[in-house]
């Protein structure tokens, strides 16, 4: 196996122990909360809110996947549904100020770990490690 090979060997499995943490870590942080709700809050706080249809195709989920979550999400007062401003036959998913007082808090708390965790490490490293984040994400998602 060639140093390249063996090396996106070794960020696959990485990857996959940092996904597991941050699920686990998810719930943690707020036991109302899953990864995949503060995912959603995140982007409806992001994107000023979208339609279930939008963050379905977003995420590349199937529709009753995201309707299933925006329910639970619903029951618990953390989003809301109103009418689109542009389009008034179309519903728009928002959070509520419950769900962005929830959203704030599990952000503070996940910024404080990950400080916490990366507290030891050089600033140049930091960097670099930012840039190369951004840069993979930013590629082709054909395997996600």
């Amino acid at each position: 196996m060639s140093a390249a090979e063996t090396a996106v060997e070794t960020i696959q499995r990485e990857m996959t122990v940092f996904a597991r943490r941050a699920r686990a870590s998810a719930g943690r942080m707020h036991p109302e909360l899953s990864l995949v709700s503060y995912t959603l809050l995140g982007h409806l706080e992001e994107s000023g809110g979208r339609r279930a249809t939008d963050l379905a195709a977003h995420y590349a989920l199937d529709k009753s996947t995201v309707s299933r979550q925006v329910a639970a999400l619903e029951r618990s007062g953390l989003i809301e549904r109103r009418l689109d401003p542009e389009d008034h036959r179309v519903q728009v998913l928002d959070l509520t100020a419950a769900g962005r007082e929830i959203l704030a808090q599990v952000t503070r708390s996940r910024r404080a770990a990950f400080r916490e965790r990366l507290a030891d490490w050089p600033e140049e490293d930091l960097v670099r490690f930012a840039a190369y984040l951004e840069r993979y994400n930013a590629g082709r998602t054909a395997a996600g």
